[in-house]
């Protein structure tokens, strides 16, 4: 498809699905379970801090409680996430990343350094900053509220 200024969104969602297709094929080479990219989220947010509430995870994935708890249980099933119940609140359960969920984030960390490397392929340092200025800025556009003409 030839791409112009008006199908830019189209443009991203095809990057978008291009990635998600690269991913799959090298976890798939890994024998890794090829999980929803919020499964993928989740177990990264949970490699940046030891151990986090539903609620944090929910604002961290941007998704509701709900949500974010069928995506935990699927990961806590499939032995990478396990639950303790909070010392200071029984109602409140802590996320952690087990064994397993360590190793796949490991796996998972060299897999993102290759897709940045293909992203990126053929750019110098300041295009890398100039697109990442730039989709910055698209990113917050949608943080705003919509202005009506």
């Amino acid at each position: 498809m030839d791409y112009d200024i008006s199908s830019t969104i189209s443009l991203v969602s095809h990057i978008h699905s291009a990635s998600a297709d690269f991913l799959k094929v090298r976890l798939a080479e890994k024998g890794l379970p090829d999980f929803a990219s919020s499964h993928g989220f989740i177990l990264f947010q949970l490699s940046r801090k030891t151990k986090l509430t539903m609620s944090e995870i929910a604002t961290r994935i941007n998704r509701d409680k709900s949500t974010t708890t069928v995506l935990i249980r699927k990961l806590e099933k499939a032995g990478f996430v396990k639950s303790e119940v909070s010392p200071a609140d029984s109602r409140s359960k802590f996320i952690m990343l087990t064994e397993k969920g360590k190793e796949y984030n490991k796996v998972t960390d060299g897999l993102s350094k290759e897709l940045i490397s293909t992203f990126y392929r053929g750019f110098s340092e300041a295009e890398k900053q100039q697109v990442f200025a730039l989709l910055s800025r698209i990113s917050d556009n949608f943080k705003k509220p919509a202005v009506t003409a």
